[in-house]
């Protein structure tokens, strides 16, 4: 399937002591941009957040606002934990001994000391995370399928197009000989005609408008463009690639095009190739 780089996702989850909600949002990025904000307590969990986020996305700029309510703060009782507080010196003193830190913990920093228990609150935090990441997913690939849907429509009419370019060249080429048939029999009156004189303009003329090498490319690009879609799967970059090609082959015929037919339907190839283009900007 395929997947817009942009999309949405909202998460929001409570237990008796604490309320979280996360939102992500994005738009098309290069490559992988994620910023995570959130309360200062829970930065330890920073890097299990973007481990796991990468399991949902690959591409684009995304934003993730996580809050954090305590649902204890309006509680009135206080609670003396002396079983935690002594952890909590324990383990502060082997910090200074291991870096040779000076240990001057006073009473009122070691009250200050969180009481959240850091396994449950990351079981909250991942839950929340985790339908989050897959609601935003969802939304990615809603939009990246009508995106699809309009890019299949464009490379079919890419397709009438480079048909109709291969069709009118036979026909350059004959009303070329026509036109240059006429002019010698103009010039030259009732003297004879050297047809094979004629013979040789038409073939340089013809090697010098050929396009046959372009189309070509043009239909294998298309071709390749249209299975990519249908394969799905982190394929932006790869897409882009390839409409960077098209629009090298369309830029040669247009430059080769000496007959004003053939250059409305090169004009008409290479402004849909720029549509395609800004599309896939928009694929992950």
């Amino acid at each position: 399937m395929i997947k817009s780089m942009t999309g949405f996702g909202r998460c929001e989850l409570a237990d008796e002591a604490r309320r979280i909600t996360v939102e992500i949002k994005s738009v098309n990025h290069r490559y992988l941009d994620l910023a995570v904000k959130m309360p200062r307590k829970m930065n330890f969990f920073e890097n299990n957040i973007r481990n796991l986020l990468k399991n949902y996305i690959q591409r684009g700029k995304v934003d993730v606002y996580i809050t954090y309510e305590d649902c204890t703060e309006n509680q009135i009782t206080l609670n003396y934990n002396q079983d935690l507080a002594e952890k909590y010196v324990t383990y502060i003193r082997q910090i200074g001994d291991t870096f040779s830190l000076p240990c001057d913990l006073s009473a009122r920093e070691l009250s200050q000391c969180p009481e959240v228990d850091e396994e449950e609150l990351w079981k909250l935090l991942e839950q929340a995370v985790t339908e989050a990441a897959e609601q935003f997913v969802k939304t990615r690939i809603r939009e990246g399928e009508q995106l699809k849907k309009d890019l299949l429509g464009k490379l079919e009419l890419m397709s009438e197009y480079v048909e109709q370019i291969e069709q009118r060249s036979p026909e350059i080429l004959a009303e070329y000989r026509q036109k240059l048939t006429d002019k010698v029999r103009e010039l030259l009156s009732d003297a004879q005609m050297d047809e094979s004189r004629i013979l040789t303009e038409v073939t340089i003329f013809a090697d010098r408008i050929c396009t046959d090498e372009e189309t070509v490319r043009m239909k294998s690009h298309i071709s390749s463009t249209r299975d990519t879609l249908t394969e799905g799967g982190s394929v932006g970059r790869k897409l882009d690639f390839i409409a960077q090609e098209m629009n090298r082959e369309a830029n040669t015929i247009l430059s080769k095009a000496n007959d004003l037919t053939v250059s409305d339907i090169a004009i008409n190839l290479k402004t849909d190739i720029e549509k395609v283009r800004e599309q896939i900007q928009n694929i992950e």
